[in-house]
């Protein structure tokens, strides 16, 4: 890997490198983003952040909220195959902003990028509802990407109050014990607020995405959709998807 860019602060060091045509953000050495303009379906642990758009149909998801910007390739895949009216991503580090801007060319005119903390900046705002809140924020330890926000009842609720009435919620969860302690195994009465939820994962990769949406489906729905996309067909020798499904 050919390194384009790096950036070294007091305790952080950032590097931008290249796989073939892909484009890579790591941070104090955790992989952060990845993507290809030319193959949007990543084969990497992003894909699944996507994904949950697919119970509904594309012109449903209108407003996505996105916790946790890094390079910003949720963003380029969701541009790419749902095509919503706005995109708002909240990231507290700017050089992330900075690269997701200059390396993984986020510039479109419904995507507003805010340098602010994900925590204080939902609890503050005050504006429409999202059909879409993914929460993807993470830090790094030794090396190692760990969840930067505990996904307590109460964050979750927090999460919940800015979803529209059909919407979806989305959360990665780095390790298995992260999850267990979530409010989304915990917490029974979630049940009430999200009628339908799942658990999502990719072979080789630990992550598992967890998938929460406030109308009543199934799994079949998000195939039957997925095989209309030809990127996105897991029936087809050329789709780089590769996702496990089961109710949470």
């Amino acid at each position: 890997m050919a390194l384009l860019w790096e950036k070294q602060t007091a305790d952080t060091r950032y590097e931008v490198r290249n796989a073939g045509k892909a484009v890579r953000l790591y941070t104090n050495g955790v992989f952060h983003s990845q993507y290809n303009p030319n193959q949007p379906v990543t084969g990497n642990i992003w894909d699944l952040l996507m994904l949950p758009a697919f119970f509904y149909r594309p012109d449903q998801i209108k407003h996505v909220l996105l916790l946790g910007v890094g390079g910003g390739a949720v963003i380029q895949q969701l541009l790419h195959f749902i095509k919503p009216v706005s995109i708002t991503g909240v990231e507290l580090d700017p050089v992330h902003l900075y690269v997701a801007q200059r390396f993984f060319k986020v510039k479109h005119a419904n995507v507003e990028l805010v340098q602010a903390d994900a925590v204080q900046w939902l609890s503050e705002y005050a504006g429409p509802p999202f059909d879409m809140i993914i929460d993807d924020l993470c830090g790094g330890e030794s090396g190692e990407p760990v969840r930067a926000v505990p996904a307590t009842g109460k964050w979750v609720k927090l999460l919940a109050s800015h979803l529209s009435a059909k919407g979806v919620l989305v959360s990665n969860f780095i390790t298995r014990q992260e999850l267990n302690s979530s409010a989304y195994l915990q917490d029974k009465n979630l049940r009430k607020t999200f009628p339908s939820g799942y658990l999502l994962n990719m072979p080789g990769f630990e992550n598992t995405i967890v998938s929460v949406l406030r109308k009543h489906t199934d799994s079949r729905q998000l195939r039957e959709t997925l095989a209309d996309i030809p990127a996105l067909n897991t029936r087809l020798k050329t789709c780089r998807l590769k996702y496990h499904i089961r109710q949470l």
